[in-house]
């Protein structure tokens, strides 16, 4: 993982530019069904390299801040967390964790860190996000980390964040 940039960081996290390196990272954590892609949208066909490629590529090209956690200690993956939507004022944030690194504390200090980086770097007054109503592990860690419930959908649950 030589050719990773560093973005930010917290204790324990490197958050860096999303890389083709990582490819083979990003492809095993979008498909595992089971623990991560039935929270991200789920039942489409299995994503391929040239699909990951696509999105890296696309991705750098308009700068988004979509950034990779690649856990400090070990130098592992630990999976991807973003801003969507992102206006003068507010972003939607979006995670997702490999399997074998959920439940280590990760989700919580990158959603702090991604929050805090929306707001005192991008000058963000609200970051938002949706999380699948049975996801009860996200919408723990969401509450945690000072995010408040503004609405309910039949699948959805709705949070927000604000300065």
């Amino acid at each position: 993982m030589m050719g990773l940039r560093q973005i930010f960081e917290s204790e324990n996290i490197s958050f860096v530019e999303v890389s083709e390196e990582l490819i083979q990272d990003y492809l095993g954590m979008v498909n595992d069904i089971e623990h991560v892609d039935r929270f991200i949208g789920g039942w489409h066909e299995p994503y391929t390299e040239a699909d990951e490629v696509r999105w890296v590529r696309e991705q750098l090209a308009v700068q988004a801040p979509v950034f990779s956690m690649i856990e400090k200690k070990s130098g592992k993956f630990i999976g991807n967390i973003e801003l969507m939507d992102v206006t003068e004022t507010a972003g939607e944030i979006g995670i997702a964790i490999t399997a074998k690194m959920q439940g280590k504390g990760y989700g919580t200090e990158a959603v702090k860190a991604l929050t805090a980086y929306g707001m005192n770097i991008l000058g963000l007054k609200k970051v938002y996000l949706r999380t699948n109503l049975t996801n009860d592990r996200a919408i723990h860690v969401y509450a945690k980390c000072g995010f408040r419930e503004t609405g309910r959908t039949d699948t959805q649950v709705c949070m927000e964040f604000c300065r």
